[in-house]
């Protein structure tokens, strides 16, 4: 939405953080303890901000009871963002005011603290930032500037003596009329040069190893202790997720067109192969492989071929599963045996699943046999996990079964999606870094075994109270397939025995046979059971186990920008919109 008053740049920074940095979101969330906190602005606009878990509800609009208040000027707004100076030095009656209680008081300060430190580093929050200065470019101290075009550095000290700048000549030109007097946009600005360029696979390594420069891509000021100048280098530790996913999934999406024949059979074989892959997805088993990879010392695109594999795998299983659910679309469009019949369909999800072997093969010119054989042991560990996960659901709906415990469907989701989603990935970057030992590759399977359950409890629940843009299925199409959902298990727990009855009557009832009435009924109990909020809640229990186990189980792995990404992933499960 556009930006036109200090509410919605509040409202429009943290939905920004949301998608692209959730460690940041979940860290700011658990030191907001609960309160609500009410912002008051200079233009004379109104914010609430609420935890909800681990994710922060920002609306434009004025709460009556607050925990605390926040009220700021334009000129310490300005300041929240800018890391050259303390936002404690802002702090004034007029300038940048707390009310409520003294717990409630600190939690609100260390909350803006840790938002200012870590959110600044990322260009798209700095873009949001940008866009609403330029509203009018002098409120913030920005006066006209002789200066643009000259060095940097001229620039710099110019801006220290005329008061535009922070003293310490880190200002530069911009190609604007003005200088902003808001130093760290305007530093970055002077040093922008043409259009970002789209990420390459070894953007996820770190500027010592791999490149990239302040004006290039997202960085970040904050280690956890301290913020640090953007003109140094620094470690990385936070990471703009959406653009990392979308530069992974990019990468991978031209390595699967390229192992794809340009020949007949076009229309019944090849053309269909590029279906499923073509209509694009999250990216987030590319990214897992590619930040683990890094992350352990080895190449991003030393592990490319890999992660195009497991994206083949992945649309091979998808061709196929729907024809076993019955499913009618996928990512919006109509599944491809809707489209082009069961024989093709089924034909064409063995293909991918052949061409996705021949491209883990494809890795022994570059990186060895001993390298290769684990990429293979680990696929073929995978693929027996998958097909065991959907026997097991496919038989308590083929016996018209329901499961008594949320364990039962762990052990399931976890076999089914959870191996080839979160698990694998990480195990195959690790090997494609020339990590083979039992033992380390182990680090990885609590912490993505516990995420990867919570993330698909997450996805059932999107496929009934989501949008489908969201999910990318028909609306309720779990019901009407009759999947085993924790919502399905928790219901059949709570009813009593003539609902019982009835909800197993409707699961008996074939594919073909149901109708919406009878997805909108079943639902319509969830709701009245609380069955969804349950789900919700246990997503995000398990999240948090998932996170904490990532910390301490992979503590062994250095500080650097793909573990960073890695922390990011995890986050992203208790932060993504439902």
């Amino acid at each position: 939405m556009p930006i036109e008053s200090a509410a919605d740049l509040l409202v429009e920074t943290v939905g920004c953080l949301a998608s692209r940095a959730p460690a940041v979101v979940a860290a700011a969330a658990r030191e907001m303890r609960g309160l609500t906190f009410g912002l008051h602005f200079g233009d004379g606009t109104h914010a609430t901000l609420e935890p909800k878990r681990s994710r922060i509800e920002a609306t434009a609009t004025q709460t009556d009871s607050p925990d605390v208040e926040v009220y700021f000027n334009d000129r310490s707004l300005n300041r929240v963002f800018d890391l050259e100076g303390r936002p404690v030095d802002e702090i004034s009656e007029s300038g940048w005011d707390f009310r409520g209680e003294r717990d409630a008081v600190l939690a609100a300060w260390r909350t803006f603290q840790l938002l200012s430190q870590r959110a600044s580093g990322l260009r798209a929050v700095q873009a949001i930032w940008k866009e609403y200065r330029e509203l009018e470019p002098t409120k913030w101290g920005g006066e006209p500037d002789a200066g643009v075009g000259e060095d940097p550095s001229a620039a710099g000290n110019a801006g220290a003596e005329s008061g535009s700048g922070n003293g310490n000549g880190h200002t530069s030109g911009l190609p604007t009329p003005y200088r902003t007097g808001w130093s760290a946009l305007d530093y970055l600005e002077g040093r922008r040069s043409g259009s970002v360029p789209r990420l390459s696979a070894d953007a996820l390594l770190p500027a010592s190893i791999g490149g990239g420069t302040v004006a290039d891509r997202p960085r970040s000021l904050w280690d956890g202790v301290e913020s640090h100048p953007w003109w140094l280098s620094t470690p990385f530790t936070d990471a703009d997720l959406m653009d990392t996913l979308a530069s992974c999934r990019t990468r991978v999406a031209e390595e699967l067109m390229r192992i794809i024949p340009d020949r007949e059979p076009s229309e019944q074989l090849y053309g269909l192969m590029r279906d499923y892959p073509a209509r694009g997805g999250k990216g987030l088993r590319p990214t897992l492989i590619m930040a683990t990879c890094a992350a352990l010392g080895g190449s991003a695109e030393d592990a490319v071929r890999s992660a195009a594999a497991i994206e083949m795998f992945h649309n091979g299983f998808l061709v196929h599963d729907d024809i076993a659910d019955g499913s009618t679309f996928r990512r919006g469009q109509p599944t491809l045996h809707e489209s082009h019949g069961v024989g093709l369909a089924v034909n064409t999800g063995d293909a991918m699943n052949l061409f996705a072997v021949d491209l883990v093969l494809s890795n022994l010119p570059t990186l060895g046999l001993a390298r290769t054989l684990g990429l293979i042991q680990e696929i073929i560990h995978m693929c027996r996990e998958t097909v065991e996960g959907q026997a097991i659901e496919l038989g308590w709906i083929r016996s018209a079964a329901v499961p008594d415990q949320d364990e039962d469907y762990f052990t399931m989701s976890t076999k089914k999606t959870g191996w080839y989603t979160c698990i694998s990935p990480c195990r195959l970057g690790a090997v494609c870094a020339g990590v083979t030992s039992p033992e380390v590759l182990q680090r990885f399977d609590e912490a993505f075994r516990l995420i990867g359950i919570a993330f698909q409890i997450q996805d059932d629940v999107l496929n009934l109270v989501g949008e489908e843009a969201l999910y990318g299925k028909e609306p309720l199409g779990d019901l009407l397939e009759g999947k085993r959902t924790v919502m399905l298990i928790d219901l059949m727990r709570k009813a009593d025995v003539p609902l019982r009855k009835r909800m197993l009557t409707q699961l008996m009832i074939p594919r073909v046979d149901k109708t919406q009435d009878h997805a909108n009924d079943m639902l319509k109990e969830m709701r009245r059971h609380g069955c969804i909020e349950y789900a919700v809640g246990l997503a995000d229990r398990l999240a948090h186990q998932g996170v904490r186990h990532f910390e301490e189980d992979l503590s062994f792995i250095e500080e650097n920008e793909p573990k960073a990404v890695l922390r990011q992933i995890a986050h992203y499960v208790t932060t993504r919109p439902l």
